[in-house]
């Protein structure tokens, strides 16, 4: 017998088990070992399985379900047979122990047994992660085709981005700050008129060249400026009532005509007739075949007009007044402003649609249905409203503002939405006036200048604006 003592094992090993039948396996790839690999010989285990076979255990990776994110994971439940007698609780304690607590609370349509159906027959569907931005790769961008399902629809368009400061200023002296009248307007030959006192100058917007058209004395002064359509004749209001018509190439005037009491404040040309409206409250209809100074004569408001519109089919006139109204005569009369109506614009997009904005008491842009005289909805603006104009190019209007924050404010329609507003002038912004191709705005003010800015996209592009225009950014003076 051997006297040497044994080394003591620091093992507990199954009887019939030595340290002999355990080694580590060292994989030949790397210097790291398995974590739990173990070999037993087959005398070891002779007692539970034949001399032939061996058996090894290996580990498994489970997975951390903590950090799974299995709640971006919906599971589609499809429906199955329920044995006869099953036991709805245990089904319930089964999905809580496979895919967490929060599916495990969840309880069963009624009606469905042994667990819920879904039409869809894949097992997992992917729910849309909120939290994140949307890829481009998204399911509502492939489409339905791919055979993904999504909760989410396309993104919207961005909005358009507007130049938020004028690319172009003018200095106008002796512009006057008065609601009332109409003093810019831009003809279709691209050519800008202002009345700025008792005269009248045409800027050219090819050339940027300033040409002084009239001059009306010391006795009378400028109050609205409007050209006709072709943009080859000028028509002026003056403070004693006339309205005079001018050559605008050939800086010749054509004709004087009278009827007005009082100040003639706006202007307004159809196809073949110019209606003027001023203080008297009275609104005159001309025709420049006839020798008689006007043709006819529109009663209806009890104050001063200050807005004037023909519809683009020349059927309808709308005309508003300080007396809080506006109206088509005789066919309409609107009274839903509380403040005097100066804007007034109808839409190129839609027949019989017309947008009309109230003074400082009022703030609002009502839009009407002129066939039957509906409103058809509003906004408040915040701010006297002083003009408008709709954009032949897209469905938009621009607005300009007084009181109180002097301001210029872009919107789509039919949704009200705000594209931009614009600051610049420090006092009210009375004056609007638009360029041929729709693309550019000039607005005026009581702070003597006049702003040009890029507001609409062209009506081929349909692009965003760019920040640049005709003439290059500064400050000129109009005369």
């Amino acid at each position: 017998m051997d006297s040497t003592p044994r080394r003591k094992s620091g093992l507990n090993l199954p009887s019939g088990m030595n340290e002999t039948s355990l080694r580590l396996e060292t994989l030949s790839s790397s210097s790291s070992f398995r974590a739990v690999t173990c070999v037993s010989s087959p005398r070891a285990i002779s007692s539970l399985s034949s001399p032939s076979k061996t058996s090894s255990c290996s580990d498994r990776f489970i997975p951390c379900r903590s950090s799974s994110r299995l709640h971006t994971f919906g599971l589609v439940e499809k429906g199955s047979p329920v044995k006869e007698g099953g036991n709805e609780a245990y089904a319930r304690l089964l999905k809580s122990e496979l895919f967490g607590s929060d599916f495990g609370s969840f309880s069963s349509p009624a009606g469905v047994q042994g667990g819920l159906s879904s039409p869809n027959k894949n097992m997992l569907r992917f729910k849309t992660d909120h939290s994140g931005p949307n890829s481009p790769f998204s399911p509502s961008i492939l489409g339905h085709d791919s055979g993904i399902s999504s909760e989410s629809s396309t993104p919207p368009k961005p909005p358009r981005k507007v130049p938020k400061t004028p690319h172009k200023v003018l200095d106008a002296p002796s512009l006057q700050d008065d609601f009332y009248l109409n003093l810019v307007d831009w003809s279709s030959q691209n050519v800008l008129a202002v009345g700025l006192g008792t005269c009248v100058y045409l800027w050219t917007a090819s050339n940027s060249k300033v040409t002084r058209l009239c001059d009306l004395g010391p006795n009378d002064s400028v109050c609205s400026v409007q050209w006709t359509r072709e943009g080859s004749y000028i028509s002026v209001g003056t403070h004693l009532g006339q309205v005079q018509v001018w050559d605008g190439t050939q800086c010749k005037r054509v004709r004087t005509m009278g009827g007005h009491q009082t100040r003639t404040g706006v202007l307004a040309w159809n196809s073949r007739t110019l209606a003027s409206g001023s203080r008297d409250r009275h609104i005159l209809q001309h025709d420049l075949r006839i020798s008689s100074d006007y043709v006819s004569k529109l009663v209806g408001h009890k104050s001063e007009v200050c807005g004037l519109k023909w519809s683009h089919d020349d059927r309808e006139l709308a005309s508003g007044g300080n007396d809080n109204q506006h109206s088509q005569l005789p066919i309409l009369k609107l009274t839903e402003h509380t403040a005097a109506v100066k804007a007034i614009a109808w839409s190129p997009h839609q027949s019989g649609l017309l947008a009309s904005g109230g003074g400082t008491a009022d703030r609002c842009i009502r839009f009407w249905n002129t066939t039957n005289g509906h409103q058809l909805n509003h906004v408040d603006t915040g701010s006297q409203v002083c003009n408008l104009a709709w954009s032949k190019n897209v469905n938009e209007l621009v607005s300009t503002h007084g009181y109180s924050q002097n301001q210029i404010m872009v919107w789509k329609y039919p949704s009200l939405s705000k594209v931009a507003t614009l600051v610049g002038h420090s006092l009210r912004v009375l004056y609007l006036a638009m360029s041929p191709d729709g693309q550019t705005i000039v607005t005026g003010a009581g702070d003597e200048t006049l702003r040009f800015w890029n507001v609409f996209p062209s009506m081929k592009t349909q692009t965003p604006v760019k920040d640049t225009g005709l003439w290059s950014l500064g400050r000129t003076q109009i005369r």
